[in-house]
């Protein structure tokens, strides 16, 4: 199984490979068919280049049947590993090998398995898998400490996905220094959705609630107003409110709009979550 990812190096395809180490670091078996512990090692090297994402190249060599291109390597005991990177050898290891032993002496040269969780899931951010990143982002952010490059990732999603107060409370924290192109779209999104989300109707339905806080007709307004500007969180609010008082108010309007926001943010969104609890509680 290992032959269908791995390259299997020859005399004519020796110097491509390792000339190929300088883009992406080259792992090579040396192994022979007539003794099972080096097939073992080239199933365990499989496994573990491919949990590595294209990030390492799996080769090897057929000691039995290149015995040439062997002796160039000076290679004296079977199984044999060795890693290539920027065209020469940087480590290697002799004898049969683990699984984690393999991916120890990998481990010191390549990016940690935390790393390959942070590149995958940016990737999610650039195709705006806002929700999918989002869970995966803040938990990486608990293991590396200050990175404005996860902080920035984060207040994108929370920003496309509506969660405007936590994003502004994010971005606050971000150094000077990393205050980049991204953190200036971020923030100037944020301003967008400030000028939008607070018109003259919404200034007024605030004022008519202030002074009348028990009016539910008035509440319900001004949370339908809110969630028009994405205003989400503050419209759950006071739907949830609401809803305590008269679960069927507006003949049963304000929970189908409250269920239609809670829709819209999604099953990723943290205010989404929080008012859904609400909401069951209230329904059951």
């Amino acid at each position: 199984m290992y032959q269908q990812i791995a390259i299997e190096l020859n005399e004519q395809n020796l110097q491509q490979v390792i000339e190929q180490s300088m883009q992406t670091p080259v792992v090579i078996s040396f192994w022979a068919p007539s003794m099972p512990e080096t097939r073992e090692v080239n199933q365990v090297l499989e496994h573990v280049v491919a949990s590595y994402q294209g990030l390492v190249t799996l080769a090897t060599l057929n000691c039995e049947t290149e015995q040439m291109v062997a002796s160039q390597f000076g290679v004296r005991s079977l199984p044999t590993v060795a890693l290539f990177k920027n065209g020469q050898p940087v480590d290697g290891a002799a004898g049969p090998q683990t699984e984690q032993s393999i991916r120890e002496m990998l481990a010191k040269h390549l990016p940690s398995q935390e790393e390959l969780e942070l590149k995958a899931a940016l990737e999610k951010v650039d195709a705006q898998q806002y929700g999918e990143a989002l869970p995966v982002l803040r938990e990486l952010a608990t293991k590396f400490e200050k990175n404005s490059v996860i902080t920035l990732a984060i207040a994108e999603c929370l920003v496309e996905t509506s969660q405007y107060d936590e994003a502004e409370t994010l971005l606050a924290t971000v150094p000077m220094q990393d205050q980049d192109a991204k953190y200036k779209g971020l923030m100037a999104k944020l301003e967008l959705h400030k000028q939008a989300s607070d018109s003259p109707e919404i200034r007024l339905l605030e004022e008519k609630f202030a002074a009348q806080p028990d009016n539910l007709d008035i509440a319900f307004e001004l949370a339908v107003q809110y969630s028009q500007v994405e205003r989400a969180e503050e419209a759950l609010e006071l739907l949830i409110k609401l809803l305590r008082k008269d679960m069927n108010f507006a003949d049963g309007n304000a929970k189908k709009t409250t269920m239609d926001i809670l829709a819209a943010l999604g099953q990723g969104n943290a205010i989404a979550s929080k008012f859904r609890r609400q909401l069951y509680s209230l329904m059951y």
